[in-house]
């Protein structure tokens, strides 16, 4: 697929990708979802990539949905793109259930600005690094619509039903630095160091870390919220460090301790995850 609106590259084990429409502070459109869709299964499927940080080019990460239509913005009969109330799939929300779908780990280098669909598309990546003076705001209220992307769902999960009820009942847009301690940011850095340390925390994951290790760790982390009590995640991930104790990267990583050197794993995330991966039902939609 030729990207347009994306830029994709992935060096050292790890894939970049930045939204790349700068002069429009990286507004989101239908072709830049399409274009995402294709970047994160690749990634997924790639055993070059180890871990995924997605970044904005110029001065934003992303203002939100590009509103150049007008007020029929949000209003899919009057853009001729309507499919039914039951049939229509909200495009930030298809991204950001294939990044929620990501083998890899997914970082967000909130470079600047992320309003809207630009901060909620970032709830599913794992880790999240902003600069300190970038405008955040989930504004769908002050838009006459509603938070999307399944923000519903992982808002409360990350900061809490209090805080995520004040950010999208407001809709107030916020310095990134306002919010620091409220657990919606890993790391609140200058704009000049925010790639950087993405960047860093890719590398540590790409140099000193089993990608299957990885996968399944993500897995247990993201679906053990859904589990209603402890009892489950014991089942899960019980069943779990029983495979994994039996594999190749197991024996190495005890191994390159014990030598005192860098681990060489060899599992792919991909073609080399347990029989009973995934052990979740995906809902049908």
């Amino acid at each position: 697929m030729e990207l347009t609106q994306t830029r994709y590259s992935v060096a050292d084990g790890v894939a970049l990708v930045t939204l790349d429409r700068p002069d429009s502070l990286n507004a989101f459109t239908t072709t830049m979802m399409n274009e995402l869709l294709e970047i994160f299964a690749t990634a997924s499927r790639d055993d070059a990539v180890r871990a995924v940080v997605v970044t904005g080019a110029g001065r934003a990460f992303c203002a939100g949905a590009d509103l150049s239509v007008g007020g029929a913005t949000f209003d899919s009969d009057a853009r001729g793109t309507a499919e039914g109330l039951s049939e229509h799939r909200d495009g930030g929300g298809r991204v950001t259930l294939e990044i929620f779908k990501c083998r890899k780990p997914v970082i967000a280098a909130i470079n600047g600005p992320a309003v809207g669909v630009g901060i909620t598309m970032t709830l599913p990546m794992d880790m999240r690094v902003v600069a300190e003076d970038a405008k955040v705001g989930f504004v769908f209220a002050r838009r006459g619509i509603v938070p999307e992307a399944c923000s519903s769902w992982f808002l409360p999960r990350i900061v809490g039903i209090a805080k995520a009820a004040e950010l999208c009942m407001t809709g107030r847009v916020f310095r990134a630095a306002e919010e620091a301690d409220s657990g919606l940011f890993n790391y609140v850095v200058p704009a000049a160091e925010v790639l950087d340390k993405a960047m860093e925390l890719a590398r540590e994951i790409a140099e000193n870390t089993s990608a299957v290790s990885v996968a399944l760790s993500k897995a247990l982390l993201w679906r053990g919220l859904a589990f209603p009590d402890p009892q489950h995640a014991h089942l899960i991930d019980s069943k779990c460090i029983f495979w994994a104790g039996q594999r190749p990267d197991s024996y190495e990583g005890v191994q390159s301790f014990l030598e005192k050197r860098a681990p060489r794993f060899q599992m792919s995330a991909w073609s080399d995850m347990p029989d009973f991966y995934p052990w979740w039902v995906e809902p049908k939609v």
